[in-house]
């Protein structure tokens, strides 16, 4: 184990803080993981962990799972440098450097009917944090990603999505090769979309199928509702024209499991 690190001037606490700057992240191919379940998950995901901080305040290292001391190097550190590296509250008292994965879409193993979620050029961490959680619940194959504006890495998707950043299959495409790659895979593509004529609930899920949200200010892109099997729209009784994209998504989502009897 190494020694306890107790100034917030230590080399490994600044390269560490170094990372909740996307351009850093991106530079190392590194990020931070906080929480017990969300390390765990990282580790059944594959993905290779460096070095664990912990405050020895607040976790017992002897009562950690074997899997977070094996080829890993467990740093205790204060209470007041833990709390300048915390991104989150409630972290439990255990940070992780990890480094990050490749997400092709040649990557992604599908079922053999398979239920995909599809967004593009979503912008906030927290929402993508969100859909993520939504994917996990509803049992997709996977979440890609078009176009965007957020790296899968930020602090706030992992902390949003409660660790579901690495119990879903994720990839990262453009909109033009993603299309390609569902129509090579007979994936039928259904977009959310204001002006759409048929209500979301109307659509047959029951074969393999995609499901295509945009952002909340701008909805989809054109090459999206162009290349569309079905634009679909949840009908709105309220005042407001819009909801929640996360929301969106799960409304679609569970009508498509609903179809399928949650199977």
């Amino acid at each position: 184990m190494h020694f306890k690190i107790t100034s917030t001037q230590n080399p490994k606490v600044k390269s560490l803080l170094a990372l909740e700057k996307p351009r850093e992240r991106r530079r190392q191919q590194l990020f931070i993981i906080e929480g017990i379940r969300e390390i765990q998950w990282a580790i059944e995901a594959g993905y290779k962990i460096g070095n664990i901080f912990f405050c020895d305040d607040m976790v017992d290292p002897d009562e950690l799972d074997p899997a977070f001391k094996k080829d890993k190097l467990l740093v205790p550190v204060s209470k007041e440098v833990f709390d300048k590296i915390a991104v989150r509250e409630n972290s439990g008292g255990i940070i992780a450097v990890a480094e990050m994965k490749p997400h092709a879409l040649d990557q992604i193993k599908l079922s053999k009917n398979p239920l995909l979620l599809i967004l593009e050029s979503v912008e906030k961490p927290g929402n993508l944090g969100a859909i993520l959680r939504t994917a996990d619940a509803a049992g997709v194959d996977a979440v890609i990603i078009c176009d965007p504006q957020t790296d899968f890495y930020n602090p706030n998707v992992i902390r949003s999505s409660v660790g579901c950043i690495f119990t879903k299959q994720v990839a990262s495409a453009t909109s033009e090769e993603t299309i390609q790659w569902l129509r090579k895979n007979k994936i039928r593509i259904y977009c959310t979309y204001l002006p759409a004529s048929k209500p979301y609930h109307k659509i047959d899920y029951l074969n393999p199928s995609a499901i295509v949200m945009g952002t909340e200010a701008t909805g989809l892109t054109s090459i999206w509702t162009e290349n569309a099997d079905a634009n679909i729209v949840i009908p709105m009784r309220g005042k407001i024209d819009s909801m929640n994209v996360s929301t969106a998504a799960a409304v679609v989502i569970f009508e498509a499991n609903r179809q399928r009897g949650f199977k």
